[in-house]
């Protein structure tokens, strides 16, 4: 089945009745994507302030009402706790497990964070003929932990997660021009190049994702990525949070063309 220009409404509803459960780069071209955090009520406000100090790697699409779980703002007809298929459970900051559907979780105090994907701008990437090697190949991205130092709020602190794409070297300047208009979804690169100034030891052994290769006539071009909180919850130890699998991600109906900066 082909499943790439799907509506994201049709995606949802696939992932939910569990007959779609992989990483979602280049589905539903044109809409953006979301990672996703649900916390306690008790520490939403000091979850809030990070992604307001660090805009990169935390940008946010949407915050939800303590209890709601159907986004229908920005996801018609979703419901958060089954639509991404892939969930984490955090319990004391440690992973407790991965599971397919977290309705048995849910309470009415939690909120939920969609924070923007950089799965969003691929799309946009792809129509300038800039080839992005883990779709190519059918991989999940590339992600890496990295020295890059994050600003703190509350019990939340840590480094930045990157997720890497090998660019053509003739396309980088188009794809970081391409990439920074759309600041909602990380926006343009964090680091072109050398990983190891970024703390990432060996480029072929990502933390999260697949390492897809690099050419000869490429070079590793990294941004901020959403799977970020993720390490700052581990270092929380807050007694509970779920978030979604690396490489799963929520489809919105929110458009690319609306979150375009010009």
């Amino acid at each position: 089945m082909n499943y790439l220009n799907r509506t994201p409404e049709e995606m949802r509803l696939l992932i939910r009745n569990k007959e779609f459960n992989k990483p979602t780069s280049g589905i539903s071209p044109g809409y953006a994507q979301g990672n996703l955090v649900i916390l306690p009520k008790k520490f939403a406000y000091d979850f809030l302030l990070f992604a307001y100090r660090n805009p990169k790697p935390c940008p946010l699409l949407y915050v939800s009402d303590p209890g709601e779980k159907n986004l229908n703002t920005v996801a018609k007809n979703s419901n958060i706790y089954t639509d991404i298929g892939n969930y984490n459970i955090y319990v004391d900051g440690e992973l407790h497990e991965n599971i397919s559907n977290a309705e048995e979780y849910y309470k009415n105090d939690l909120v939920s964070f969609i924070i923007g994907c950089s799965f969003t701008f691929e799309s946009e990437l792809l129509k300038e003929n800039i080839e992005i090697p883990h779709i190519v190949k059918n991989k999940n991205v590339a992600m890496y932990d990295t020295n890059i130092d994050l600003k703190d709020s509350g019990v939340f602190n840590g480094n930045m997660v990157v997720s890497m794409r090998p660019i053509k070297s003739k396309d980088i300047t188009k794809a970081v021009i391409i990439t920074s208009r759309f600041s909602s979804v990380h926006g343009s690169p964090v680091h072109i190049g050398n990983p190891k100034e970024i703390g990432i030891k060996d480029i072929s052994n990502p933390d999260y994702g697949e390492f897809a290769g690099i050419k000869n006539d490429e070079t590793p071009v990294f941004w901020a990525c959403g799977v970020t909180p993720q390490n700052a919850i581990k270092k929380s130890k807050i007694p509970f949070a779920i978030t979604h699998g690396p490489g799963h991600m929520f489809i919105t109906d929110i458009k690319n063309s609306d979150l375009i900066n010009y």
